[in-house]
């Protein structure tokens, strides 16, 4: 299995040199040459089968020679033996063909550590194999930071540099990344949005001095190795559901848009699923492109739910690449035109292909609150701001067609964001126990300016790898 630039312009790398690679050196994303195909009669064997050992199966066809068998199973198994739920990520309905698929039983809440604790675990095995050290850079709009701080910690063969922006995440999202006092973590509050941290992250990638002289690796969702780990949990909810001799649909909170072309991937791979619904919130470029063809960005405007405030959505460009048959200089030209003017327009035919798998639907800020507190209402069930888009979205897909089930992901723990919840409940949830001195422990972060410049030298100046390179 070799993965190929979405822009056409790098050369084609085996697995593991996606997983430390992250993003393509023409600033393209790695997308497999071609999907895996898994038999009905494989994906009806996954009914059952520990989380850990089903993952296992559905990446195995994405790795090639860079993990043995065994191996995998190993990561698999130590990646998801801490999560507080047997399950890993249970199914629990809260209405008629409406399913919650919690996603947030990891150490940090969220659904990243699905993906995370295991991206680490390959990444450190194939830098002990190698011997080599490297720097993870990373951006974060709230959960992702925290996710690969906790997944990397202490890790002798990697610094983590996480950046995000300054004053514009949870109390609690900021905590679990600014509490962390291990010496290989480091964390920066950009004085800017997400986007500008997106931006500063994929110009230090396209950097090759930069790149080169601190052993850059990616672990953001542009990491395609983050992406496969997703698809599993698709395969676990929808064999639970009747798959793969039933269709499942699935309305996943969106924002840079990897957790639903995880989903895209698994229906590539045979999984029976009759829709993908991306729910957005007032950040609704997706809906947008959607509904009226053109890719346009705005202003970022901030919200209840602030791991969704993007603009830029990246691993759209994975599925643009495929709507439009994997023309390179296509994927080329519309994201030159995105740097130069801020929009491009999708052309009929791909956008067609989109819109054949995929709807979008923006929920705003009263209706995000509107659904935490009749989901709290009618089933007793406390929804997260940003799993409350995802629900709401799915009641839209429901009333369209009642007879397929739905999925809804729930992406973090309420608790995580409490202001919100007791503003549509009138309860403020407590943070499991496992957290709870995060509210009072000491914080450490460095502040910076929006300056591709002034990070690199921050980088720089504290990477154990660049010490090593010079």
């Amino acid at each position: 299995m070799l993965y190929v630039s979405t822009r056409g312009e790098a050369s084609k790398l085996a697995f593991d040199d996606v997983l430390l690679a992250g993003l393509a050196q023409d600033g393209g994303l790695f997308a497999p040459e071609a999907y895996p195909r898994l038999e009905r009669d494989e994906i009806a064997a996954l009914s059952g089968a520990p989380y850990a050992e089903v993952a296992a199966r559905v990446i195995a066809p994405f790795v090639g020679d860079a993990f043995s068998t065994k191996t995998l199973r190993e990561l698999t198994q130590d990646s998801y033996r801490g999560f507080r739920h047997r399950a890993v990520a249970p199914l629990v309905q809260i209405s008629d063909n409406l399913f919650v698929l919690e996603l947030f039983h990891g150490p940090t809440l969220a659904f990243k550590d699905l993906a995370m604790q295991l991206l680490a675990r390959m990444m450190n095995n194939t830098l002990e194999k190698r011997g080599l050290r490297a720097t993870i850079v990373g951006a974060t709009s709230g959960d992702t930071g925290a996710a690969a701080i906790e997944a990397f910690r202490g890790l002798d063969r990697v610094d983590v540099f996480i950046l995000y922006p300054h004053e514009r995440v949870s109390d609690v999202q900021r905590r679990q990344m600014t509490t962390v006092a291990d010496d290989n973590v480091h964390v920066v509050a950009l004085r800017g949005t997400f986007d500008d941290a997106q931006l500063i992250l994929k110009r230090l990638f396209r950097d090759a001095d930069f790149r080169e002289g601190v052993s850059l690796a990616g672990v953001n969702s542009i990491n395609w190795a983050r992406v496969v780990a997703q698809t599993v949990y698709y395969f676990t909810s929808a064999v639970a559901l009747g798959a793969p001799f039933r269709e499942v649909s699935f309305a996943v909170p969106t924002g840079n848009f990897g957790d639903v072309l995880a989903g895209y991937v698994a229906k590539r791979m045979g999984l029976p699923i009759r829709r993908l619904v991306a729910a957005t919130n007032a950040n609704d470029i997706l809906a947008r492109a959607l509904s009226g063809g053109r890719y346009e960005l705005r202003a970022v405007t901030q919200t209840q739910s602030p791991s969704m405030d993007i603009q830029v959505s990246s691993n759209f460009e994975r599925l643009l690449f495929d709507a439009y048959g994997r023309d390179a200089s296509a994927i080329r030209s519309a994201f030159s035109s995105l740097e130069q003017s801020g929009a491009f327009a999708i052309a009929p035919q791909p956008l067609e292909k989109i819109r054949s798998e995929f709807e979008a639907h923006r929920t705003s800020e009263e209706e995000t609150s509107g659904e935490i507190a009749r989901s709290y209402r009618e089933s007793g069930y406390v929804l997260d701001p940003h799993s409350a888009t995802g629900v709401h979205a799915a009641r839209l897909r429901l009333a369209h067609d009642p007879a397929t089930p739905v999925v809804a992901l729930a992406t973090a723990h309420p608790a995580k964001f409490p202001q919100a919840i007791e503003g549509a409940i009138g309860q403020k949830p407590a943070l499991p126990q496992h957290l709870a001195s995060l509210l009072s422990a000491k914080e450490q972060f460095t502040i910076l300016d929006n300056s591709q410049e002034e990070v690199a030298a921050f980088i720089r100046d504290r990477a154990r790898a660049a010490r090593i390179s010079h």
